[in-house]
Formats: C-alpha cells, structure tokens, sequence
C-alpha cells in the first residue's frame, strides 16, 4: 500500500474558511456535545453509564467478545496458533458450541449494561412508594450507576449454562440428541448439595439449564428491547405447551391447534438446536455475518469516517439551495449503512445536522424528520445495509453479492424521493444553503481524508470481484482498516521515508522467503519450509501478510516518533476520550497524546464499541429465533399459511397489505432483524402459496425488510424519530409524522419492486436459478430488457418526484388540494400500476369476468401516469411564471 508524496504538503496546510482541523464550522447554537450525544443516546436506548472499575470491567468483556468474533472470521471454529515455534492447540468447536458462547457474551453485557428496571413499571413503582427496604430495593433495580446484586446472579447462570456446552457437548450429542433428558445426570449428581431438594435434586441438570438458558434470553430480551417483544415471543412457548387445548370444530382457530408437546421436547428443541430456536439460523447468521460488519462499521466510525462523510456532505450540497438536509441525507445515509442502531446513528450524525437544519430556516420538527428518514434509510443502502440484510441472505440462500445488487435501485429511489422533498420544502420556504465561507473546499477535504474510501471499496471488490465469503470478505476489510488507519497515523513528512521504506523491505522479503522456501519470513529464519514458490505465487502468499506488515511498521514508527503530526488522521471523539482516561488510569497522562498509545485506544474503542452495539442484535435475533423454532416444532407452519391464504384469498396485493401493516404494528420500537425474522417465519411461505410463485422469493424478502424498516419512524412507537426530536428539542410525535411523511416513498417502493422485480434487476420468479439477478445477456434482450427494466426504473424515479408536491404542496408554485391528489393518483400509476389494475381484476373475476394482467396493460397505466404528472408540472410551470410576471402594486407615499 503506497500513497501519494504530494498529498501531504497540500494536506498540511491550513485550510481557508474552515475549521482549523478541516472540519466544517457548525453554529454553536444547539450542537451536543459527544458526552451530550452518548448521554442522549444510552437514555434512549435505556442503558446504564457505568464509571470506575465496573465500566474496564465491561469494556474487557466487551474486547473479548470482539476478539472471539474476529478469531471466528479469521481462523475458523478450530483455535490452534503458533507461539514461538510451538503449536498450541485449544480444540475445535462445533456450531452449537461456537452460537451458545455467541449468545452468552450477548447476555452478560446485557445484564451489565441494562439495569433490572427502568423505574416505569408497576412493580417498581409500588416499591418506590413504600418507605424503608422496598426504596432501597428500587433504587438497586433502576440504578444507571452500579450493577444490582441479581445482575450478578444472572450473569452467574448464564455463565453455567454456557460452560455446559463447552464441557459435556458429548452428553448433548450423545444423550440429549438421541435419549431425551431423562438419560443425562440430574442436578443432585452435578452439583451433590442441591441434590436434597425435592423435585430439583432429581430434576435433569441439562433440563435445567435450558429452562434457565430460555428464561435468560426472555428476561434480556425486556431489558434491551422490552416487554412488547419479550410477551410476544413468551405467548410463542406457551402456545407450544398448550396449544392441543385449542378445539377442532371452531372455524379458522382450528387451524392453530397442535399436537400436544411436554416441556421436555419444547426445550431441547429451542436451547439444544441449531437448526431452529435460541441457537438457529438467525444466531447464526449472527455469528457468521452480523456481528463481524457490526464490527467493521465501528472500526470505520471510530477511524473518524463519519465526520468526514458529514464535512464531505456539507462540501458537495452545503451551499446549495436547503444544502443543510440535502448534506443530511447524504451523510446520514452513509452512516446508516454501517450502523447497526436507528437511534445511535440519528443522534451521532444529527447532533451536527439537524442544528445547521434549524439554522438555515427549516423548522425543528422538519430538520428531526428529515435525520430520523435518512438515518433509519441506511438500512437498505447496500453495500453494508442493515443486520437483517444478511439474514436474508441466509433465509433466501442468495449470494450477498445479489443482495446489494437487487437492493441497489430502489435505495438510490429512496434517498432521491426525500432529496427531492427537502428541495421542495427549501424552494417553499425559501431556505438557501450555508454561507460558504462556513464549508470546508471540497478539493482539500478530498486530499485529506480520500483514504476513508478505500474500505467501502475494498469491500465491494472482496464481495462483488472475489466473490469471498461475506464473512472473509468483513475481516479482510476490517485488516485493511486497521492497517491503513495504523500507516496514516504514523504518515509525517519526517517519517514517510522510514515508514515506507520499511514497508516494502519487509514486503520483499516476504516475497523471497515464499519464493525460496515456500514459508514466510518468520518460518524461512527459524528453519521452517516446503516447496519453493514461483514469483506471483509468492508475491500472492506475501499479499495476505501486507496488512500484519504494514500495522507492525506504523507502530514501530510511531513508539519511535510518539510525539509526531498526525496531519491526515482525526480518530472519533471517543478514541480521543478513551486514551485520555486510560492514560490517566495508569498514572501517565501525557500518554494521551503518544500516537502509538492512541493508536491502541482507537483498536480497543472499536471492539468496545462493536460489541456493545451488537449486544441489542444478538439478543433480539436469539429472541426472534424461538419463534421460527415454536413454527416448526407445533408443525405451526402449514396450517398458519393455509389461514393467511384464506384470508387473502388469491390477491396478492391483499396478502401484501397485510404484510406491511403487520410489520409496522409489529416493528413499532422493535429492530428490523426481529420483525424481519418473525414475519417471514409467519408471512413467508404465504408469498409462494398465494402468489403462485410468480414473484422472486428475494423481492418478497426485501418487501418484509423495508416495511421492518419503515416501523422505526412509525408513530405512535417512532424510535428513530423520538430519537431526532431529543436534538432537535421538537414536538416527538410531530416529528414522527414528518419522517413517516417524507419517507412515503418507502411505503410504495416495495409494492413497485414486488409486482415489477425488473426493478431488483431480477429476472425470473420463485427461487434458485429460476429467478437471478440480470446478466450482460439479459441486458442484451431489449425485448425483455427495455418494458422490464428500463420503463419501471425511469418511472419510479418519476413517480416518487410526483410524491414531492403530493407531501409538500410546492414544485414551482403552491400546489392545490386537488393538484396534490392527482399527483398522488400519477405518481401510483407511475410506481406501481399493479396496485390499481391487479385488485380490479380480482374482483371482476369474483364476478365472473376473467381478465389476466398484461405487460401493455403495466405500460397503459404507466403512460396514463406520465400523463397525468406531465400535464400537472406544466400547469404549476404556468402559474408559477404568471405570478412572478405579474406586475406588483407600486407603494403608495
């Protein structure tokens, strides 16, 4: 990795009508703080702030699950390494063994970041009432500052039921799997002084654990994400147990009655199984996907990434007309695509934007709607998208690479629909953009901080180019992140000699010891080898070391030159907080500005921060995955898609509203991966059934997926937009209705990609190779190509640019109430014709008159659309020339 000589003089120097820092000048008005945002965001997301030996505490557990994570992505489920020419060998771990640690991480930090209660429930509540112990018992349970006795207790339990797995996984394979519990030890045998307790003493110990294991994750699960979840899926086990108590003979319930199921089965089924329950796909799809671009997203914010895509935003739409929402939705969208929380990422990014927002004119309520949007938007803005996003990877068995390609247009819709509303808004109101001497030049910017793009391309090119496994392709990314922060922070004019000096002579040599020995450098000196290597074949081999090189060197140079400029490299305020207090921890404070030191704060902050986000995740999607596990056990399944295909009927634009309306009810203050997993174990077999398969099975996940997404700025339960209304000191509901609003366009997309998956560049319906995403052949068929295509994208463009006025009421002139409702029916008939013409024909086939849906009737209502928006532009051009041509009063004297 080299970089360009030049860049460093043209960076160092002071930047004109900026921030001494290149940064763009923000108003202090208004502006949080970064312990104001932290603050903000740990009581939205009800978190505990934890000091002294409590926090190193969880900050260690917190590297800990980060390091067991990136091992996973890095070696694989076997820890064996090399420590001075000897191999140690710590074993191998089955997926059972590798997704119960996964999850016991999750839940011990949630007892430690989470207290017991939060002050607002019923029985907390009666406590505080009462004088004495019961105060002090709630002061215990709602405490933010220290960790109450029964976090400790669970912490010890979850910690049992963890070990088990690592220490008797022979008696689950060997017993459980194949005998049931009633062939394991009991608790009196593993633990001989409980053993006098009657009914527990005889009770199966495994049996216990996983009583206590699913408790566990239920009482987590009110913690993090409350009790509306964690009642959800608690009926979900109850129904398991009991529902053979449903009669047959009562119309549509009996549908949902089942066999009858001991407790025994219902637990081995959801705590010892991977396939379904606490440990099944979704847990997976945590441990091999999720967590590791949780973890590249936090290496890159705490890099400094996010602010220089903000200053980036400001630098290309600042000064432009409403500069200041056009620059949030642009940075915004990019740090919603590589953070795993609506909330976290409204506030971090809208601490800086939504005050400019206010300042430029737009009202509070507007500039909070138009963050929360953006914010919540990032996750369907490939290449990172949100959580769920993988998980559809998973559930549909479509490459990731195909994923972001079919999710690529309809994002791009998305975030042109809210520009173009925003533009609307500023042209009504008048609001230009910020004065430029406020912004940073873009050219210098650029120059300064162009390495923050290498990661999002790297990405793409492991991805897309290498095809790598999502999880190879995150930790190579992550490598480069940490290697390429490490080469910019040593990067000076007095070291760059050195630096890279030092970088390529190590390279060579590692490509010489490949080419002579077939080993690498280390292994060539201490005797090690094989079969020599040619020239690219060692060239290659030593590729895969460039990263380690390159990390090793920049440290070298850094304890060599502590105290040396960094000029290019501004880490997150975090990392800058984190060496601070760590210096000063340790009794040496002028550490805080040794580059080496930081350095390591900026590796550490980012598995702190990594895993502290992934926490939520982990325990909602081990939450989530009891309910596909109680589908499958009850036999749940068939007869849920025989209801949900009843009620529909044969209409799928039926089945499609009820899709999105269950998922706005049940995502409202949920994450998207659990509505994500929850209706697509109800919904999703009710798609194929309906639908006939004459729909791509990926267009029906993506639909679920941005409906999940629409649910976090849902009032009455809009946690993205109570988020921005806390910066912008607006009304919560209100704002909540301005994000719903401007983000309409979301609510409309997802039918238009569903009945025209041309959009998703998918060709074919149903699954595996009979649906994929288009080829050079495909593009080549312009029979198929151009009315598939081409006339459903350009139209959805056109179609969500008809949505401006319809929301806003002002294109060129102010739009009329009946305006605005002919430009919602053109920008309908635009989008997605289907939803006008396929109910029609459902009941005039109820009638008797069959009639099937035709290519030129989809293109008929296009034009009739275009027709209709066309006419309705050119009357607003007309009224809005008249007026500004008609001659004003002169003032009288």
């Amino acid at each position: 990795m080299t970089t360009d000589d030049t860049s460093p003089g043209e960076d160092e120097t002071e930047v004109e009508d900026g921030t001494p820092d290149g940064g763009t000048a923000a108003p202090d008005e208004g502006q949080l703080s970064e312990e104001e945002k932290q603050e903000l965001i740990q009581e939205l997301e009800r978190k505990r702030s934890l000091r002294g030996p409590l926090a190193v505490v969880v900050s260690l557990i917190a590297v800990a699950f980060s390091a067991y994570q990136m091992w996973l992505a890095a070696r694989g489920f076997i820890f064996r390494f090399e420590l001075f020419g000897t191999t140690i060998n710590l074993g191998a771990l089955q997926l059972l063994q590798v997704n119960a640690i996964h999850v016991g991480f999750a839940l011990v930090l949630t007892f430690l970041l989470f207290p017991v209660s939060d002050g607002e429930g019923f029985v907390t509540r009666r406590l505080a009432s009462a004088s004495g112990v019961g105060e002090s018992i709630t002061r215990g349970l709602t405490s933010r500052e220290r960790v109450s006795a029964v976090d400790w207790a669970l912490i010890l339990l979850t910690t049992l039921a963890t070990v088990y797995f690592i220490t008797d996984f022979g008696e689950i394979q060997n017993r459980i799997r194949v005998l049931g519990f009633g062939a394991t030890r009991t608790v009196g045998e593993v633990i001989p002084p409980l053993g006098v307790l009657p009914v527990i003493g005889d009770t199966s110990y495994a049996y216990v654990l996983g009583v206590v294991g699913v408790l566990l994750v239920l009482e987590a699960t009110r913690r993090a994400l409350g009790v509306y979840l964690m009642g959800i899926v608690a009926s979900f086990i109850v129904y398991a147990r009991y529902a053979y108590l449903i009669p047959d003979d009562v119309p549509y319930l009996s549908i949902l009655a089942t066999n009858q199921l001991r407790w025994g089965a219902i637990i081995q089924n959801l705590w010892y199984n991977t396939e379904n329950g606490v440990f099944g796909i979704p847990v997976t799809v945590s441990v091999q996907f999720i967590y590791i671009f949780i973890l590249f997203g936090a290496f890159l914010e705490m890099s400094g990434a996010g602010q220089w895509f903000i200053d980036l935003a400001y630098a290309l739409t600042g000064s432009r007309k409403g500069g200041p929402a056009k620059a949030s939705i642009l940075s915004s969208g990019f740090m919603g695509t590589i953070s795993g929380s609506s909330i976290a990422n409204t506030v971090t990014t809208g601490a800086f934007t939504i005050p400019l927002m206010k300042k430029s004119g737009y009202d509070a309520e507007f500039a909070g709607g138009v963050e929360a949007s953006a914010s919540s938007g990032g996750q369907i803005l490939p290449p990172v998208m949100g959580a769920a996003a993988f998980l559809i990877v998973e559930f549909t068995l479509t490459p990731y690479s195909d994923v972001i390609m079919a999710a690529a247009i309809p994002a791009v819709v998305f975030f042109f629909g809210v520009w173009v509303m925003v533009h609307l808004e500023a042209s009504r109101a008048g609001i230009g953009g910020v004065d430029p001497s406020e912004l940073i030049p873009l050219r210098p910017h650029m120059k300064r901080g162009w390495f923050y793009l290498a990661p999002l391309a790297l990405l793409l090119f492991y991805l897309i180019v290498e095809r790598l496994s999502v999880a190879r392709s995150a930790w190579y990314t992550i490598v480069a992140i940490a290697a390429l922060i490490a080469l910019v922070a040593a990067y000076d004019r007095s070291t760059r000699g050195p630096l890279l000096g030092g970088i390529a002579a190590i390279f060579l040599a590692e490509v010489a010891a490949f080419a002579l020995t077939g080993a690498d450098l280390v292994g060539a000196l201490t005797g090690a080898g094989g079969e020599a290597l040619g020239v690219v074949g060692a060239v290659e081999a030593a590729a895969g070391s460039l990263g380690t090189i390159i990390v090793l060197v920049s440290l070298a140079v850094m304890l060599w030159r502590p105290d040396a400029d960094s000029p290019l490299l501004d880490y997150d305020g975090q990392v800058d907080d984190t060496a601070e207090t760590t210096a000063e921890a340790v009794g040496r404070p002028d550490l805080r500005n040794n580059k080496a030191w930081t350095f390591g704060s900026f590796v550490l902050k980012s598995m702190d921060a990594g895993a502290r986000t992934a926490t939520v995740v982990v325990v909602a999607v081990a939450a989530a995955g009891i309910i596909p596990g109680v589908i499958s056990v009850t036999g749940l399944g068939p007869n849920l898609t025989s209801l949900i295909a009843a009620i529909a009927g044969e209409s799928l634009v039926l089945l499609l509203l009820i899709t999105a309306v269950s998922c706005i009810i049940l995502g409202m203050g949920m994450p998207t991966t659990v509505t994500y997993i929850i209706l697509v174990s109800m919904l999703g077999p009710s798609f194929v059934e309906v639908s006939g398969g004459t729909i791509p099975i990926l267009a029906a996940h993506l639909f679920i997926l941005y409906f999940g997404v629409i649910a976090d700025i849902t009032p009455p339960v809009a946690v993205a937009a109570y988020a921005a209304s806390g910066v912008a000191k607006s009304d919560p509901f209100e704002t909540g209705i301005k994000a719903f609003s401007l983000s309409l366009n979301k609510a409309i997309v997802p039918f238009a990609f569903v009945l025209s998956p041309g959009i998703l560049l998918i060709r074919g319906v149903g699954t595996g190779e009979e649906a994929h995403v288009i080829t050079f052949a495909d593009v080549m068929d312009l029979g198929w190509f151009v009315p598939e295509v081409v006339v459903p994208v350009i139209c959805l463009f056109l179609g969500v640019t008809a949505l401006g006025p319809t929301i806003i009421g002002y294109l060129f002139a102010s739009v009329s109430r009946l305006e605005r409702t002919l430009f919602a029916v053109s920008s309908v008939f635009l989008m997605a014709p289907g939803l006008v013409f396929n109910p029609v024909l459902t009941v005039l086939e109820l009638v008797g008159v069959a009639m099937e849906a035709t290519l030129m009737l989809d293109l008929t209502l296009r034009a009739v659309g275009l027709v209709i928006f066309a006419a309705l532009v050119a009357k607003n051009r007309s009224d809005a020339d008249r007026s500004t041509s008609a001659p004003r009063a002169e003032p009288s004297d």
